[in-house]
């Protein structure tokens, strides 16, 4: 019997029809897949596409193993694991609609018959014992499960993407975090060495001012200065401590537990080579939130499919077969037995207005998704595009700072001697000084906007973190 249900439940199956549109995949504009436009710079090479492990393009293992600690027990992407692990367990679920609903049952039960349905010589009082087994089976003729499995495919797929896209933001700002320290290191660094070149400064202009050679104005001015470029270490300490305060979060640690070695870097992250960066194609196929839009324009179009198949009959199978007798030998011991096989058709036609309403918002869901793929593609390629012009363009003005920065500890070394010579009097000092201190503490703040312009840089390429099992 079980093989007959099952094999009507086949021939209707090799006869259904999915409703609902068949999905295809969106096309991007085809001048999304050519060059960049803002490639042009020789820090960056268009030719080759960017490494999956750009950060270890630094060459520093202590950004390596703090990157490594980040991928292993960064909390949004355990979250976004955990988020995976559901989508999956939904599609399991919705599998269970394609295996047939077997049920067992018994009860028993103790009554008194009338005179009239009882056997002769058969108790009037008795027990009735009643066990059985019973098999349902949806036939999925309008394509409703397949829909529905389909439909769960693509959230798992976007789901993916998204663990990926987790993981290559959190590749992107431990780095970040890192290069952030080393930078207020230096630039801490750079400011203590202005100070006390003020300090030598200053005492030279103390001595001039003893033996009447300036005033106590000129001492005053640079004095004032120098205690000006010390306000800055503090604050620059502080943002240090922030960056190591988040570097700790990013790798899933309180900050009173980061390594020490986190903190050794007093130099900002550079790169010694260009930076690959591929093309648009190569672009659109490795960002994961492109990806992720795409897998859930895939789902929505399945639910259109569902939405769909209620328009139409549900037809189900059925079989049930069963025993009845006063005691459990008779129920198990080859009583009297029952079987019966049948079909059954479930079709609300009364209420087709509800289903094409859902059929409507089932569209309508199609067509947001649609716009925002369209929109996370336009938006990558921005994103790229402007990564690209910030990093070039803080390149030319690193080139244009340092040349400024050569300039004045030039100037500075002239005006010294001219002021030993008593050429000069302490004004003039005064002022190469500060446009050297200027000059050296642009630099270092331009190095830091280097790093982080990198960093953008390479999250905007989707480099980073490939391998969503690795969590």
């Amino acid at each position: 019997m079980y093989r007959t249900l099952m094999t009507a439940a086949s021939a209707l199956a090799l006869a259904a029809c999915a409703t609902g549109p068949n999905y295809a995949a969106p096309q991007t504009p085809s001048a999304a897949a050519g060059k960049f436009v803002a490639a042009t710079s020789p820090a960056v090479d268009p030719l080759a596409p960017v490494d999956n492990d750009w950060w270890r393009l630094y060459d520093d293992p202590v950004l390596d193993r703090l990157i490594a600690d980040a991928r292993a027990a960064n909390t949004d992407i355990r979250v976004a694991v955990a988020r995976l692990d559901k989508a999956r367990a939904l599609l399991r679920e919705v599998r269970t609609d394609r295996l047939p609903d077997v049920g067992v049952g018994a009860g028993a039960s103790y009554g008194r018959l009338p005179e009239g349905q009882r056997g002769a010589g058969a108790p009037r009082e008795d027990w009735s014992i009643d066990a059985g087994l019973d098999v349902a089976y949806e036939v999925d003729l309008f394509g409703r499960v397949s829909r529905g499995v389909e439909a769960a495919r693509g959230e798992i797929g976007a789901a993916e993407a998204d663990v990926e896209a987790v993981g290559i933001a959190v590749v992107a700002e431990t780095a970040r975090a890192y290069a952030d320290a080393a930078a207020a290191a230096e630039r801490i660094a750079v400011a203590e060495r202005i100070v006390a070149l003020l300090d030598r400064s200053l005492t030279l202009t103390k001595r001039r001012q003893e033996v009447g050679l300036t005033t106590g104005l000129d001492t005053a001015r640079i004095a004032t200065l120098r205690n000006q470029r010390q306000a800055d270490v503090p604050a620059l300490a502080a943002a240090r401590d922030a960056a190591l305060f988040r570097l700790a979060t990013l790798t899933g640690r309180a900050p009173s537990e980061l390594p020490q070695i986190a903190a050794q870097r007093v130099s900002t992250l550079r790169l010694e080579t260009p930076i690959p960066v591929g093309d648009g194609a190569q672009l659109l196929a490795r960002r994961p939130d492109i990806r992720a839009a795409e897998r859930r324009l895939a789902a929505a179009t399945a639910r259109i499919g569902v939405a769909t198949a209620d328009l139409y009959p549900r037809i189900s199978l059925g079989a049930s077969i069963g025993s009845t007798g006063s005691d459990i030998g008779d129920v198990f011991g080859g009583g009297p037995l029952r079987w019966l096989l049948g079909s059954l058709i479930n079709w609300s036609f009364t209420d087709h207005a509800r289903a094409r309403a859902r059929i409507a918002g089932a569209e309508a869901d199609t067509r947001a998704e649609l716009a925002t793929f369209d929109g996370i593609v336009l938006r990558a390629l921005q994103e790229t595009e402007t990564a690209l012009s910030t990093y070039a363009r803080t390149l030319d003005r690193r080139i244009a700072l340092k040349a400024a920065r050569d300039a004045a500890e030039r100037a500075v070394r002239i005006v010294r001697a001219q002021q030993r010579e008593g050429q000069v009097d302490g004004l003039v000092l005064l002022d190469a000084e500060r446009s050297f201190a200027e000059a050296e503490a642009q630099l270092a703040t331009v190095d830091a906007h280097i790093a982080s312009a990198q960093i953008d840089l390479f999250k905007a390429l989707a480099g980073g973190w490939r391998d969503p099992t690795s969590a």
